[in-house]
């Protein structure tokens, strides 16, 4: 299935949502296939994330992403700034030029209720149960943005609790933006955005 979401984010970065219906040939067109992954749906996930790069940029050199000890894949020189996120049987990806990018997909789950204590502090939750959503919509949007912004960071140890500070959320129809402050070795202020769409929320962050 070709992308089902797409959206020029600016002149230099370009984002896409892939649903997975196809066969690993399908991708194995474009993609190669990761040796370690054995699980047949995760390596449809991966290869997908990295379909969605040659979708949005024809020219990216899929042949040199590097896997860092953090797990986030990158490029030597950072020819381009990307991340990669898939849940179930969507993947999503960014990329850009230019900015440092993060982005996440995540599906509604009432699990996450039990350890909503673990990465929210009470000033989130608040912020939280002021949104006019049920409880389990809101904590899933919540741990969305804050894995878009570890992925952004991109070098590991973040305390989702103690160094990602949600500010602000601002809902209009099904898409959202919000206010972050990174405290992990610097203080910056983070603009989010996002969208509900199928029962997941989309998020992407650009700095």
């Amino acid at each position: 299935m070709p992308l089902v979401y797409q959206q020029n984010i600016n002149l230099h970065t370009r984002l896409g949502v892939w649903h997975i219906s196809e066969e690993e040939d399908f991708f194995l067109s474009k993609v190669s296939l990761h040796k370690g992954i054995r699980h047949p749906h995760k390596r449809l996930q991966h290869m997908a994330g990295r379909y969605i790069l040659k979708e949005l940029y024809p020219e990216f050199p899929l042949e040199l992403i590097l896997i860092a000890d953090t797990n986030k894949p990158f490029l030597p020189g950072e020819a381009y700034h990307f991340s990669i996120s898939h849940c179930g049987e969507y993947a999503a990806a960014i990329v850009s030029k230019e900015n440092r990018v993060g982005t996440d997909i995540e599906m509604i789950q009432q699990k996450i209720s039990k350890i909503k204590n673990k990465f929210l502090n009470e000033n989130e939750l608040e912020i939280l149960k002021a949104l006019p959503m049920e409880h389990e919509k809101a904590l899933t949007l919540s741990w969305s943005i804050k894995e878009a912004v570890y992925k952004w960071y991109g070098a590991g140890k973040v305390d989702f609790r103690g160094h990602i500070h949600i500010k602000e959320i601002i809902l209009t129809d099904n898409l959202y933006s919000g206010v972050c402050l990174f405290t992990r070795n610097e203080h910056v202020l983070l603009h989010v955005q996002g969208l509900f769409f199928s029962n997941i929320w989309l998020t992407w962050i650009t700095s």
